[in-house]
């Protein structure tokens, strides 16, 4: 799992109850030190009296100390009143960071009557820095740390965290051009410049199949990943010298994806790919996927990112399966199949499943031959899915995100496949028609609606959330 190094901002004023502020900084660190998945960063006491933040010159210390450790995120939380002023000039020197706020409850009256901490009001006025500046930022509400619903929203700040982090900047390939018939996986590699620093590095199929045809038959690696395969599904349809090509293809991507440093690459996936070179990359995209570079079918530059988003909003722990709207369910209501050809991780497969690497007839008929294409074809295990898709017009992004759950079945289809239940598919489908999103969108085991949704908010990025 990816750990997210965020800082804290204990923020204090100093007319306040200065023991019920070290009260709740402590409480606090309590709670966050048992997140899954977050590297705290926060100023002790030997940096700030009693650790916490309550002047300009506190500001510049917990800015150096921020800087020095590269936080990913910020979080301002009012121990107590919370200066104002030092809080939001850390967050002013880090205008990248997602930025989280919330305020303390109030504790007990002092024996004179008096109050502790007035964090309620103090909230307010860091809230208003934020917002005078134009600077993004989530509420997390007015709470005690051990509340459960501190704790989820934390959980889902450093989700976001992890997008904003590697979205930005991000490094995405482009194996070929994008197939003739579809205009729907245009891009605007500008706006991706403009807006989110990325960039997209194009090769073409022949270097990636020269690539490819160079490597031996037999090469450690290209046998470890037969190997691997055969271990992971049934093979008995796909010859060994697919096999092998499957592996040499896998090979050359990944060799494209190091060299490169890329975070998720665009593939031509079939045609070229299945006339030149002899199989298809479905296999080697599912793989390559599980492994942490998110491959996209035809070309699909947004899907690829799509995908990146996602599986950074696992914190790198679960692959997504990039997917085809393709039906409506015959007889129940609200239900869709989400499929493609076979690409997706084999991880993925429902528990007892089969698994099998075969010709996918439907293109091998269109090319006018028989080809042994080596499509892994199952169908994914059950469980709650976040459903979501990049699109821009007009140099303007935004991004499908819905909630869903994938229902088993006895049916036996071709391709990797999902029947997959959400609370209204006529209004989700209206959406997708009426917003300009594609055929195409990417799905991903759990629930991160919320953390996607917020990190939007930070890249810039309109959330339609159905």
């Amino acid at each position: 799992m990816e750990k997210v190094r965020i800082g804290f901002v204990p923020a204090h004023r100093a007319v306040f109850d200065e023991s019920w502020a070290v009260e709740m900084r402590a409480r606090t660190l309590k709670v966050l030190s048992r997140i899954e998945g977050l590297e705290l960063v926060v100023p002790d006491e030997n940096l700030t009296k009693n650790g916490l933040v309550r002047d300009e010159e506190d500001a510049k210390k917990v800015t150096s100390l921020f800087r020095e450790k590269d936080v990913s995120g910020i979080i301002i939380g009012t121990m107590t009143f919370g200066d104002e002023i030092s809080a939001v000039r850390v967050v002013e020197s880090f205008p990248e960071c997602p930025v989280a706020i919330f305020g303390t409850k109030e504790g007990p009256f002092t024996e004179e009557g008096g109050r502790r901490s007035d964090s309620f009001c103090g909230t307010l006025s860091v809230a208003s820095g934020l917002y005078r500046r134009k600077i993004p930022f989530s509420f997390m509400g007015i709470r005690f740390p051990e509340e459960p619903v501190f704790i989820k929203l934390v959980e889902d700040f450093v989700r976001t965290c992890s997008i904003v982090r590697g979205f930005r900047g991000a490094r995405i390939g482009m194996v070929g051009p994008r197939p003739e018939p579809f205009e729907t996986c245009a891009f605007n590699e500008v706006a991706m410049i403009n807006q989110f620093k990325q960039a997209v590095i194009p090769i073409s199929l022949a270097e990636i199949f020269h690539s490819a045809n160079a490597i031996s038959d037999t090469d450690s690696e290209v046998k470890r990943i037969v190997r691997e395969m055969k271990a992971q599904a049934d093979t008995s349809h796909v010859s060994e010298d697919s096999l092998r090509k499957i592996a040499k293809l896998e090979c050359a991507l990944k060799q494209f994806a190091s060299r490169k440093k890329l975070d998720a690459m665009g593939v031509q996936c079939w045609t070229a790919m299945q006339e030149i070179y002899g199989v298809c990359s479905c296999v080697a995209m599912g793989r390559l996927t599980e492994k942490g570079i998110m491959a996209s079918c035809e070309v699909d530059i947004y899907g690829a990112l799509t995908m990146l988003l996602q599986y950074l909003a696992s914190l790198r722990t679960t692959p997504p399966h990039f997917i085809d709207w393709t039906i409506q369910h015959q007889e129940e209501e609200n239900v869709f199949l989400a499929w493609h050809c076979g690409n997706a991780p084999m991880s993925l497969a429902c528990a007892g499943c089969p698994v099998s690497l075969r010709e996918h007839s439907i293109m091998a008929k269109s090319l006018g031959k028989e080809i042994s294409q080596g499509t892994a074809e199952f169908q994914l295990k059950p469980g709650v899915v976040t459903i979501c898709r990049l699109v821009e017009y007009d140099c303007k992004f935004k991004l499908l995100i819905t909630k869903g759950e994938i229902k088993e079945s006895s049916q036996q289809l071709r391709g990797s496949w999902s029947w997959v239940k959400v609370p209204n598919l006529a209004a989700l489908y209206k959406t997708l028609v009426d917003e300009g999103f594609i055929h195409h969108a990417s799905m991903i085991h759990g629930d991160y609606t919320e953390a996607i949704a917020d990190a939007c908010k930070f890249l810039g990025i309109e959330p339609v959330v159905v």
